[in-house]
């Protein structure tokens, strides 16, 4: 890898190779302990928990969570639902998003270019607790059509952005 820095987008500040080390081993487990951070990426403590500091404040690190199996909680069916709506106004949109964001089956939410105007992907127990979430999604605001596509197997699934390697200019 290079040392050179990458300038981020959406912020003023730059990823060199040390922020995406850490970026890609917080990823892999945010438990670690600062120390044990640093010593993966090549720094002691202090300028490691100062660089995550620096990350989080920048809105780079979003937030640290728990990752929970689904299905060992009895949430083992996933529906990727297409909703496609005859109205475009912004206050429709608004209506929408408020009503399908309140709803806690959803757990991605997507406005989409193409043959669909969103997509969504759903979890819930069963059938019938699918068929409870379509009624709330079908009685929230006016649609033209929602297809719902149920998950057979996942074959993969990963929460770990890949970051990617700085290009030398």
């Amino acid at each position: 890898m290079t040392d050179v820095a990458v300038q981020l987008p959406e912020t003023s500040r730059r990823l060199d190779a040390i922020d995406r080390k850490i970026l890609m081993v917080l990823q892999e487990d945010a438990s670690l302990s600062v120390a044990e951070i640093g010593d993966r990426v090549g720094l002691s403590s202090t300028p490691c928990w100062k660089r995550i500091q620096r990350l989080e404040a920048d809105g780079v690190i979003l937030k640290r969570v728990a990752l929970v199996d689904q299905n060992k909680i009895g949430l083992g069916i996933s529906v990727f639902v297409s909703v496609e709506s005859s109205d475009h106004s912004d206050a429709w949109l608004k209506r929408f998003a408020e009503a399908v964001s309140a709803m806690p089956e959803v757990m991605e939410f997507y406005r989409m270019a193409g043959d669909v105007d969103y997509m969504l992907r759903v979890v819930v127990a069963d059938m019938q607790a699918y068929d409870v979430f379509y009624k709330k999604l079908i009685a929230a605001v006016p649609l033209k059509n929602v297809t719902s596509r149920f998950a057979m197997e996942k074959i993969k699934s990963v929460t770990a952005l890949p970051i990617p390697a700085v290009v030398a200019a």
